[in-house]
């Protein structure tokens, strides 16, 4: 049941109050909560993928991964990530402070332990329960963000977010070039486990206390900031509590809506290559020709060019409101250098290549996310706290956009089933055949979202035909100088202040 709330006219001395204190409490949000769970998710990316640099560091030889049992390693992670991606919805039932501390300490733990395992069948368990404690993590943040920012704030923070995946990458192959350097007394996978584990678990305690639960409950904002942040939320949910349940029925009606189907096919194509790179690239860049500690120290470069570009095409998709344009050059990029990697045998275009796909790969991501959680573009009427409007975004409210994610994670994370499996050794040293598949899924990629575009361009001018032109709503609204029935209304995702962000 959608409602409208409506208040008394606000002067304009308040107005200009309430903007500056929002454009605060916006500031201490980027300053308390995003660079949190932006560690936290690149110690989430490190301790995954830190493992195609142990490969080359003599983790193969000392558990015998012969065959295809390193392939089986990467899989079995994405398994349990698939298994346990409900648990999603656990951001929404439990504290976020004590689920994320919880499925932190667990993986942190898990990564830890790699450093006394001691044969394949170990190993295979802790990737697994590590994947599974993972998946209650990464895809719930973008969900998160959601109870602190308005859909259009919404972008750039899951991109910056998003951008600590390839950040990891840069450090996790700093650190392997710089431990493989040395003469430890500790084989140097075994340390690289430890040096790269034992930070996670000590981020546990620091999430616990200091990740907020909601904007009532930001200790870092003042009484007047923690209403205006609250009311933000009720003006984008209609509701102050978005925390505790979950409504089955919206549950049923995500499943039916085809917007959600269509951004997991998207995610899952971009998914292969995703999963494959991090942890394929050193082994990859060896078989180039460079020694293994310098491929760990060449690894590093192209991941860190991809976490600029993932920062600055969130911003950009963000202020031109164009998301779908930016993945379509952003996936087209990644094929692109996949291409070079399967066609060349040059060393230096094929190095070069390595900074195409990154590039390619990682910033999609970064904005596909993104796409998925702000979808929609509104206007509510009116500049203050006080004056609120319930409008929907694409899924509704916070159980469907959490089914949504669900929905989006289960479907994409079994791209990575087939990622992980795409660069065996019998294919050294140009491995061809993956690097032409990764090439297929990011132009499929491309395909899609400019699929999506264009039947979210039809879905607004169809909106435009039956409400008038976001201007007209608007100068409506001036003239009367009160909302219309049902005019601040995006009732399932149509109403007439509801726009698709394209």
């Amino acid at each position: 049941m959608s409602e409208k709330i409506v208040d008394a006219p606000i002067e304009p001395e308040e107005a200009s109050s309430n903007s500056s204190t929002e454009r605060r409490v916006i500031r201490k949000l980027d300053k308390h909560v995003v660079p949190l769970v932006t560690v936290l998710y690149l110690l989430s990316f490190l301790d995954r993928s830190n493992i195609g640099n142990a490969k080359i560091a003599g983790m193969t030889k000392d558990l015998d991964l012969v065959g295809d049992r390193y392939d089986w390693l990467l899989t079995i992670f994405y398994i349990g990530y698939i298994v346990f991606e409900f648990t999603i919805l656990f951001w929404k039932i439990v504290p976020p402070h004590i689920w994320a501390a919880f499925v932190t300490l667990s993986w942190g733990l898990l990564s830890t332990m790699q450093v006394v395992v001691q044969s394949w069948r170990g190993e295979m368990a802790i990737r697994f329960l590590m994947g599974g404690f993972e998946a209650g993590f990464g895809p719930g943040i973008p969900y998160l963000l959601s109870f602190f920012y308005l859909r259009h704030e919404l972008g750039f923070r899951c991109g910056v977010f998003l951008s600590a995946a390839p950040l990891a990458s840069t450090f996790a192959g700093a650190l392997a070039y710089g431990i493989t350097s040395g003469r430890p007394s500790l084989a140097s996978w075994r340390l690289l486990f430890l040096v790269e584990g034992l930070p996670t678990i000590l981020m546990a305690p620091v999430a616990y206390f200091f990740l907020p639960d909601s904007p009532h409950q930001a200790r870092f904002l003042t009484s007047q900031e923690k209403e205006l942040a609250v009311a933000r939320g009720v003006r984008q949910a209609g509701s102050e509590k978005r925390i505790g349940s979950v409504n089955f029925k919206d549950i049923g009606r995500t499943l039916l809506d085809a917007k959600a189907w269509f951004t997991a096919l998207m995610y899952f194509s971009c998914n292969v290559s995703f999963s494959s790179l991090p942890v394929f690239l050193p082994t990859v860049l060896k078989d180039m020709g460079f020694t293994s500690i310098n491929a760990q120290g060449l690894s590093a470069p192209p991941y860190f060019v991809s976490f600029l570009i993932t920062c600055i095409t969130a911003w950009i998709a963000d202020k031109t409101q164009q998301r779908g344009v930016m993945i379509i050059i952003l996936s087209a990029i990644g094929g692109i250098g996949y291409i070079i990697l399967a066609a060349t045998e040059n060393v230096g275009a094929r190095y070069f290549a390595t900074f195409l796909a990154a590039g390619g790969v990682f910033p999609t991501i970064g904005n596909i996310l993104p796409w998925v959680m702000s979808k929609s573009t509104f206007l509510v009427c009116g500049t203050s706290s006080r004056k609120l409007t319930l409008v929907q975004d694409n899924q509704g409210n916070d159980t469907r956009r959490g089914a949504g994610m669900v929905i989006l994670n289960l479907v994409g994370q079994c791209g990575p089933l087939l990622g992980t499996r795409l660069y065996p050794t019998s294919d050294r040293p140009r491995y061809v055949k993956g690097q032409s598949v990764c090439a297929a899924f990011m132009f499929f990629t491309t395909f899609l979202a400019f699929s999506l575009r264009a039947m979210l361009v039809w879905e607004n001018r169809k909106l435009d035909r039956q409400y008038g032109s976001l201007s007209d709503v608007q100068a409506r609204m001036k003239e009367t100088n009160e909302q219309e029935e049902g005019e601040g209304v995006a009732e399932e995702n149509y109403g007439p202040l509801y726009r698709y962000v394209l």
